[in-house]
């Protein structure tokens, strides 16, 4: 249910997100739309009127004159030829100006007042209309209001003595009278027919690209909620194609970890269980054992000979080791596993730490006839590693073969190296060991058929396995059913910084 609050949440989102986009875009739409249609108007209005003042001056200009003999404006003329023109055209307002751009008269601007200074018309705009062969869209100044820019025509007139510009402005103030009262109009419906279409599309539109930008979204949830739901299996197929190809590779990957966290669990459980089995089994004997000595020693210790009650404390004290070296071996392996004894490496010479451990276990050997010796191939260089850590290894090795070498066998300890590494090799002549049963040969409390028979939970072996890999090397087996084994591990030649 959460998952689908948050599914519809992101769906509203990007609905509203991409419909406030395309109103956003009818907007500017619109907007643009008056913009360039208002200035595809003026342009086009310009050019098809670009000579209506030289047309003026050529017909007008031609009989009459604009001046009358004392200088003045000939205003009954300009009159004549305002009416005329705004017969035709009521949006046309005729300037006579003089060459500083002033303004000699107009039949819409009021001239009663002689002491009134002229009104100006900047210049340049005309100039450069003027000198221009195609008549570019340019706009001039509106002299009846100040500031405001218009389209206009105008052309250079010379005549009795006299010069200076006639200035037609193309959209005067009745055309901008008539203009804004139709733009309010044309807006309002252009406006509300944009954003109808535009509401329209972005429903239609949006619902389509939320369906289609949603839909490896929905893929995703939808794997998700097996996986949630105890499907161990679901992945999400093709992640690496998907759109949201890192989202899905990283839901794949992480369900491949919790899939394997929970296996590794199960078998954990499962060694667990194991273990508990195991343990009680081996912890019972001997205690059964000792409880039994010492009950015989209670209650029969006036009637049993001295030599009894020393045979039977021994039996109570080797059962008491056996004990001792379980419980150590536990604790060991469990501070090993959980990374609380971490290796102490330093340079030391390997070949005298096994001829150590030789001297150690040949009281053993002899005790079962096994002949014991070491062989070192070359003289061997310094090794770089936990001395202490390597001599469990070594001594764990040594146990598994003394107890699995059978009366009047042999144990080889060999010592070679390469330029990189030193190879220790365990070799004995015992059952050896079933092909099937080798890869699970170095797991904690696994044992095959002949180590069940012997004393011990199936530890030793985990052990020196882990030492290894908190080195960064491994250790390997190499064994055949009546031919014996070899173990061998290897640790990296010390090189002086």
């Amino acid at each position: 249910m959460k998952n689908e609050t948050i599914s519809n949440k992101l769906i509203t989102k990007l609905s509203i997100s991409f419909f406030l986009i395309i109103v956003m875009m009818g907007v500017t739409y619109v907007l643009l739309s008056v913009y360039f249609s208002n200035k595809f108007q003026q342009e086009t209005t310009q050019k098809l009127n670009a000579n209506v003042a030289e047309h003026l001056i050529d017909e007008k200009f031609k009989d009459a004159s604009p001046f009358l003999e004392d200088g003045t404006v000939n205003a009954p003329l300009f009159g004549d030829i305002m009416h005329d023109m705004m017969a035709v055209n009521r949006g046309i307002e005729v300037y006579l100006l003089n060459q500083k751009g002033e303004i000699l008269y107009s039949v819409v601007l009021d001239h009663s007042n002689p002491n009134e200074p002229a009104k100006k018309v900047d210049l340049k705009p005309i100039e450069q209309f003027v000198t221009s062969d195609e008549k570019i869209h340019i706009l001039g100044d509106d002299p009846r209001n100040p500031g405001e820019k218009k389209i206009f025509s105008a052309a250079h007139y010379e005549k009795d003595g006299h010069q200076g510009y006639v200035y037609i402005v193309l959209a005067g103030e009745a055309y901008q009278n008539v203009y804004n009262l139709l733009w309010s109009s044309y807006f309002f419906k252009l406006g509300t027919g944009a954003i109808l279409l535009t509401m329209l599309f972005a429903i239609l539109v949006g619902l389509l690209s939320v369906w289609f930008l949603t839909k490896n979204l929905r893929s995703v949830i939808y794997y998700v909620k097996r996986f949630r739901d105890g499907d161990t299996e679901s992945r999400i197929p093709n992640a690496d194609k998907s759109d949201l190809a890192t989202l899905a590779m990283t839901f794949n990957d992480m369900a491949d970890t919790i899939s394997q966290n929970m296996e590794e669990i199960k078998y954990v459980d499962v060694l667990r269980r194991e273990l508990i089995a195991n343990v009680s089994h081996d912890l019972r004997t001997p205690l059964a054992i000792m409880h039994g000595y010492i009950e015989t020693l209670q209650i029969k210790k006036d009637t049993l000979s001295e030599a009894e009650q020393t045979q039977y404390v021994a039996i109570i004290e080797r059962n008491i080791k056996q004990l001792t070296k379980l419980v150590s071996q536990l604790f060991e392996y469990s501070k090993l596993e959980t990374k609380q004894t971490k290796p102490q490496k330093e340079p030391f010479p390997i070949t005298d730490l096994i001829y150590d451990i030789h001297s150690n276990y040949q009281g053993l050997a002899i005790e079962k006839n096994i002949q014991l010796k070491v062989t070192v191939i070359e003289e061997t260089p310094l090794v770089f590693a936990d001395i202490g850590m390597v001599e469990r290894a070594v001594q764990n090795l040594m146990d598994n073969a003394i107890k699995f070498t059978p009366n009047n066998g042999f144990i080889e300890m060999i010592v070679a190296h390469d330029s990189k590494d030193v190879f220790v090799k365990i070799k004995d002549s015992g059952p050896g060991i079933a092909k099937e049963d080798q890869e699970f040969i170095f797991e904690r409390f696994r044992q095959n058929e002949s180590s069940q028979k012997k004393k011990g939970i199936g530890i030793g072996l985990a052990i020196v396995k882990r030492i290894m890999e908190l080195h960064g090397t491994n250790i390997t087996i190499t064994s055949m059913p009546n031919e014996g084994s070899v173990f061998e591990f290897y640790l990296p030649v010390y090189s002086i910084p």
